[in-house]
């Protein structure tokens, strides 16, 4: 089982390294599900850890379709990351009616070469997860798709999972599972559904609370179960 782990700082990143995470999603305005940090912190994040570091992708909260300025806003992170020396990226791209917007997420691959790719939960709002998955599977650049099963909780969609993870097995695309899940649960979800990464963010914040700092038990209570 490989431990993700959203950081918003240094501190959080530092902190979930040293508890046992395996990867790092580094965010920041985690409150508006995720938007691409400062290059500061970046830098100051990559260069003070040793486990990757996926960098999000993502210009604004409006939606997660994007114009033409959006998209030079997107490539110049990207190239932006690349430099700093990033293990890789999250994003995500959807067109108006619920499907993956392949003309943009071609443009942002060609940028992102010789970075790993998430394709973010921008999944979960497509309107056909099986169809789209498909379609994501033929990215060889993409290496993981995070979603909850299409449900606002990963707890409710174990059979949706299942699926997911039934359709990606031997290819080389893994479904990262988040949203939702709690320690208690990790062991018959793993079960139940065949996943072999899993996400955290306020699941491992003391309180809950997702502006809290990393709790440093929580994340050592999930690692018991590797």
């Amino acid at each position: 089982m490989l431990l993700e782990v959203i950081a918003t700082t240094v501190k959080d990143a530092l902190l979930a390294e040293q508890s046992g995470a395996d990867r790092i999603e580094l965010i920041t305005g985690i409150l508006e599900g995720g938007l691409t940090p400062s290059y500061g912190l970046i830098d100051e994040v990559v260069h003070s850890t040793n486990i990757p570091v996926q960098v999000m992708i993502r210009p604004h909260s409006q939606s997660f379709c994007y114009d033409q300025r959006d998209l030079g806003v997107m490539l110049k992170d990207i190239q932006t990351v690349k430099q700093i020396g990033a293990h890789g990226i999250v994003l995500g791209a959807l067109t108006s009616d619920r499907r993956i917007d392949h003309e943009t997420l071609r443009r942002l691959l060609d940028e992102a070469e010789g970075l790993s790719v998430t394709f973010h939960r921008a999944f979960d709002e497509v309107s056909n997860l099986e169809k789209a998955l498909e379609e994501l599977l033929t990215y060889s650049q993409i290496d993981r798709v995070l979603t909850s099963g299409g449900k606002p909780n990963v707890l409710d969609a174990q059979e949706e999972l299942r699926q997911l993870v039934k359709r990606a097995e031997h290819s080389h695309l893994q479904i990262l599972a988040g949203s939702g899940l709690t320690v208690s649960a990790i062991p018959s979800f793993l079960q139940s559904t065949g996943v072999k990464e899993i996400h955290f963010g306020r699941g491992v914040r003391v309180d809950n609370n997702p502006i809290n700092e990393i709790d440093t038990e929580k994340i050592k209570d999930i690692k018991k179960y590797r």
